[in-house]
């Protein structure tokens, strides 16, 4: 009994413990739940036939509109565009049957649907960070978004040109 009581302990302290994982280092920047080193790379947001609506649209998603090449994300229950129409020339588009409900990072579950959902009260996804993506990035996908450390604003590329956010 005494051991079973040890156990359930132990592993309550862990279930309250909250990730942080950082992609391609070895430390985690401040109270990010992910994060990037510095380097030449983005994250390829998802492109979307029909955009999320209801409780599949949570507030703070990004992604790419297929209909008219824009990204996009939702605020305040609205898509808010990020870009001008962008061109999906030359993008193979996923063509499979989606399976399973995306990675939760930060909880155990989330009511946002995502492919990647990071879930926290109190830590937040620190972009991958790139000097001047538009020299450093030769050859960038549409749908790219990353944080450009030169003009300190966040770079998102719509398939023709970058666009930048403060």
């Amino acid at each position: 009994m005494k051991k079973i009581i040890i156990l359930a302990i132990i592993l309550v302290g862990f279930s309250s413990i909250n990730a942080q994982v950082g992609m391609g280092k070895t430390s985690v920047d401040g109270d990010a739940i992910l994060d990037f080193p510095v380097a030449e790379t983005g994250i390829i947001l998802p492109i979307v036939e029909t955009l999320p609506t209801g409780s599949a649209a949570s507030n703070g998603t990004f992604l790419l509109d297929k209909t008219d090449s824009t990204i996009k994300m939702r605020e305040n229950d609205l898509w808010v565009p990020l870009s001008d129409t962008g061109s999906l020339t030359g993008i193979m588009l996923n063509a499979s049957a989606e399976t399973g409900g995306g990675v939760i990072i930060g909880a155990a579950s989330s009511p946002a649907q995502g492919v990647l959902v990071l879930e926290s009260a109190s830590k937040a996804l620190v972009l991958p960070k790139v000097n001047d993506p538009v020299t450093s990035m030769k050859s960038p996908i549409a749908g790219t978004i990353c944080y450009d450390t030169v003009s300190k604003t966040v770079a998102v590329f719509d398939g023709l040109k970058w666009s930048f956010w403060k």
